[in-house]
């Protein structure tokens, strides 16, 4: 047999063993896998007018709305709250852990937790001595670490064991609680960090976007967990996401929502336990009161929704869009809001087939076309500053992967996915040439209004303004009420909505979320990488995946779901002969989906 005719044959046989033996990665009969009515003309409405591309978007994020009412009123949120509670007061940890999307959510949570003390500090308002120990009270896992981060981890979310693994290396216990997320309610990793965190004595929720009987009675793996007494779980299901399978929308928002708003709520209620009176009458008057997240939440879409906000989002749009067309590139510069910003433009590679963020000694892949930075810091001290900690990055040899029960080719040959990984990606003040040099570029500074009259941001903006100079344009986005002051002399594109001022910034962090999710998925459409609502570009790096894109094929081309996958396989093989290094790494899914409809 020639090596075309055992490539043909390799395919083959995986495509056969995908179709009868992996039928627990056929999702779908899952909601957030399936087509909204709503958009379902979402890629040709944004080609003929953005405004109302924008609008059907918005559409979409309306369904969390109508039903997160029920979820704060349910029993399961409440026990979220008072765990959340007692666990503080009694010393012990609460970790966030996820996969991909809710992974970097995880990884937020954090990050929000700690820098509220961390600021407190450097205030003055509270002692060291408390701040490191409430710090050091939130922890987070994210499947393959923090380097996932920066670009997904290739088929680690299938494998239970490897979120077991980092459950022991977080040395979770009794007196702790785990708060598990996954977009679809199956993520096996996910999965292993609640199996192992409940063998360790800590406390468990689940938290998941598809309805609980659907997934107990298809997914055997979801009813092992969802059917444990010693479970608590959280069904946030809004039904189906604007763009099909695109999780890192409504579903990762209302998970922001509903979590983020039990772990503010939790902290407002703890804040007169653990300052003074003189420290307490230091924090802003609004800290000190409750709220109601419904409504607020209400509020924002509405603002977002309004003409003023929708023609800002659309001029966004446009540039990003034209900017694409001649193959330039943005960087995005921002400060306290780095994190959300590099969640999105992150996730924007998997989603639409686009070039990974790049290390700096990387000198054959493709350049991202869209990338995040730190005017004012070192890479190492922008890391610092945006986790809020160290990076916690796995460290695993072939040791490890072996006693896990890791892939032969995995044990053989471990991912980089250390430390030193991780400080390869420039995201502070490097200079990075690749960014700007002989291409079309934009420098934008997107920025949050309360966050410019902040001591310090001056300093900031300097740095901001001297580094965009390398750039062929200078953009500034500021979302909130009202553009301070120290910005008018500046042409500025502003989002307008109003955002409350709570402890944890979770009001600051929903706009972000819902702004950059809508502009960054609007563009992509208008450079064609949607198919109606469909992603026509994925990628295939994990089981799930393979599912979507052989649906997206069928969806498509016309084909039975055997044909499609089959074809898949083959396009998959065919890529890893053809792909030339350096060049931009195509979709399977819309190679396939072009051979089969060629003619």
């Amino acid at each position: 047999m020639n090596k075309e005719e055992t490539l043909k044959y390799d395919s083959q046989k995986d495509a056969e063993h995908f179709i009868n033996n992996e039928t627990q990665f056929h999702l779908g009969i899952l909601p957030t896998e399936q087509s909204h009515p709503k958009t379902r003309e979402l890629s040709w409405t944004l080609e003929r007018d953005i405004a109302a591309g924008i609008r059907d978007l918005q559409s979409v994020d309306r369904d969390i709305k109508e039903t997160v009412e029920s979820i704060f009123k349910d029993d399961a949120y409440k026990k979220l709250q008072i765990t959340l509670n007692n666990t503080f007061k009694n010393g012990g940890r609460v970790c966030f852990s996820g996969c991909g999307s809710t992974g970097r959510l995880s990884i937020l949570m954090e990050s929000c937790w700690k820098k509220f003390w961390r600021d407190l500090l450097e205030q003055g308002v509270a002692s060291n001595d408390i701040c490191k120990k409430m710090s050091n009270q939130v922890c987070s896992i994210m499947t393959g670490g923090d380097f996932a981060l920066v670009r997904s981890v290739e088929g680690f979310e299938d494998y239970t064991s490897f979120g077991r693994h980092q459950v022991v290396e977080a040395n979770l216990g009794e007196g702790d609680v785990l708060v598990a997320i996954s977009e679809g309610g199956e993520t096996s990793s996910v999965i292993g960090t609640i199996l192992e965190a409940r063998d360790r004595g800590a406390s468990a929720f689940f938290a998941y976007n598809n309805p609980s009987h659907v997934l107990s009675e298809h997914i055997e793996r979801s009813r092992d967990v969802i059917k444990r007494d010693d479970v608590t779980t959280i069904d946030l299901c809004t039904g189906p996401m604007a763009v099909a399978g695109s999780t890192r929308m409504q579903a990762t928002t209302i998970e922001l929502l509903v979590v983020g708003a039990a772990l503010d709520h939790v902290l407002t209620e703890l804040l007169p336990d653990i300052l003074s009176a003189d420290e307490l009458a230091k924090l802003p008057l609004e800290w000190k009161t409750t709220y109601d997240p419904e409504k607020l939440f209400a509020n924002l879409l509405e603002d977002l929704s309004c003409d003023t906000a929708v023609n800002a989002l659309k001029k966004w749009v446009e540039i990003e869009k034209d900017l694409y067309s001649e193959n330039g590139r943005i960087t995005y510069y921002a400060d306290e809001f780095l994190l959300d910003i590099f969640t999105d433009t992150t996730e924007r590679a998997p989603t639409f087939m686009l070039p990974p963020f790049k290390k700096i000694d990387d000198y054959t892949s493709a350049p991202s076309w869209a990338f995040v930075k730190d005017p004012l810091r070192s890479t190492p001290d922008a890391w610092q500053h945006v986790l809020a900690r160290n990076p916690r990055c796995l460290e695993w040899d072939k040791s490890i992967y072996s006693e896990i029960g890791a892939p032969t080719a995995v044990c053989e040959k471990p991912p980089l996915l250390g430390c030193a990984e991780i400080y390869k990606l420039p995201i502070g003040n490097d200079i990075d040439a690749s960014r700007y040099e002989g291409v079309e570029s934009i420098a934008m500074a997107v920025l949050h209004d309360k966050e410019i009259l902040r001591p310090g941001f001056q300093k900031w903006w300097n740095a901001f303004d001297e580094i965009s100079k390398s750039f062929s344009r200078k953009n500034v986005t500021v979302i909130g009420a009202s553009v301070p002051a120290e910005l008018h002399s500046e042409q500025v594109l502003h989002v307008p909505c109003r955002i409350v001022s709570t402890p944890l910034g979770l009001w600051s962090r929903l706009a972000s979320k819902l702004v950059l999710n809508t502009t960054s998925t609007a563009a992509m459409g208008c450079c064609g990488r949607l198919a109606g609502n469909w992603m026509a570009h994925v990628d295939t790096s994990n089981k799930k995946l393979i599912d979507r894109g052989t649906r997206l094929i069928v969806e498509l081309a016309g084909v039975d779901y055997v044909t499609a996958c089959h074809a898949l396989h083959k396009t998959i093989s065919d890529l890893k002969s053809t792909v030339v290094a350096g060049d931009e790494k195509p979709s399977p899914v819309a190679e396939t989906v072009r051979r089969l409809t060629v003619n």
